[in-house]
């Protein structure tokens, strides 16, 4: 797979991360790096333990890695989350981390993807 079929599986921006680090196996790299990321495990156990300020933290975390690396859906899905957790208030997130989870893994599997590539 390459790298623009990779963001195009999952809904990202490919031209615009391009533009912003000037070189594919750039965007390449840190895509990768992104499998390492904690962010997501971070907010799931966070939340599931009350503990909204960390779950808050994790979910802009993601937010931002997301925005970064052009991965579009999943962050306006983050971006969702982190702002119904921005009062630092429990609330029911029980739809939107069930969404969360299925564009988190549709990115990991896509990204795994281009590792193998």
């Amino acid at each position: 797979m390459t790298v623009q079929e990779c963001y195009e599986k999952i809904g990202g921006d490919y031209e615009g991360v391009c533009e912003r680090m000037m070189d594919e196996a750039r965007v390449r790299k840190f895509a990768l790096k992104f499998l390492a990321d904690k962010s997501y495990e971070n907010l799931v156990e966070a939340y599931g333990s009350g503990n909204v300020e960390d779950a808050f933290r994790a979910a802009h975390t993601l937010k931002g890695v997301s925005q970064n690396l052009g991965f579009t859906r999943l962050f306006e899905v983050s971006d969702e989350i982190t702002e119904a957790l921005r009062p630092l208030e429990k609330v029911d997130l029980s739809e939107r981390l069930a969404q969360l989870k299925d564009v988190y893994d549709r990115t990991i599997d896509a990204v795994s993807q281009l590792e193998e590539a």
